[in-house]
């Protein structure tokens, strides 16, 4: 099955010189569209040795710093981020006909940011990623839930303290590239570089 892209071009004129200023416009239209989990993005890992492994995760901040994600620092991607760290982020806004990819540094978020993020989420969340030895084999569920129930119990009335082995990523932004859809697979792909304090702009084939 094949798809024909027609609903806009992407030219350097369209573009801001700063890329974390153009995602932002790009982002605020997904969210504006509708779509269903805008802020849903794949992030792409790999050990030292070069096994990479990718998961969906949601992007929870941006700004000139860099593209904020949370989670289990014990998980697959966070030992693979120990070990090495340097990420990849995956964009798709298929109703748009849009792609933005990211690549870059990844270092932990403050202690203060990862508490500050962690206590806005609902209280159930807070007591599953407490729960919950993310990518470690389990018996069964029932292992989860006892946890779980464990963890209310303790905090019946007050948030759940933050757990040492979570919290927040930065990916430090090295190259960005803006992909738009166009008629007969001749897509438009702008790529930003960094440049010493600056960004270079260059345009990709297809």
């Amino acid at each position: 099955m094949r798809r024909e892209y027609t609903r806009e071009a992407l030219t350097e004129a369209d573009v801001d010189a700063d890329p974390v200023v153009q995602f932002g416009r790009w982002f605020e239209q997904a969210e504006a569209a509708g779509l269903l989990e805008p802020h849903a993005m794949t992030l792409a890992t790999a050990t030292p040795d070069g096994r990479p492994s990718a998961r969906m995760v949601l992007l929870r901040g941006f700004d000139e710093r860099g593209f904020c994600f949370y989670t289990n620092y014990e998980s697959r991607k966070g030992v693979e981020l120990a070990a090495n760290p340097r990420a990849a982020l995956v964009f798709w806004w298929a109703e748009l006909e849009r792609q933005v990819r990211i690549e870059g540094r990844v270092e932990r978020t403050s202690r203060a940011e990862s508490e500050a993020y962690f206590h806005s989420r609902p209280p159930g969340s807070q007591l599953s990623a407490a729960a919950s030895p993310q990518s470690r084999v389990i018996t069964d569920r029932a292992v989860l839930e006892r946890r779980v129930a464990e963890l209310a119990t303790d905090a019946p009335d007050g948030p759940v303290p933050l757990p040492d082995f979570w919290g927040g990523y930065r990916l430090t932004h090295e190259v960005v590239e803006f992909w738009q859809g166009r008629p007969n697979r001749l897509h438009d792909r702008l790529r930003y570089r960094r440049a010493d304090a600056t960004w270079k702009l260059e345009r990709l084939a297809p």
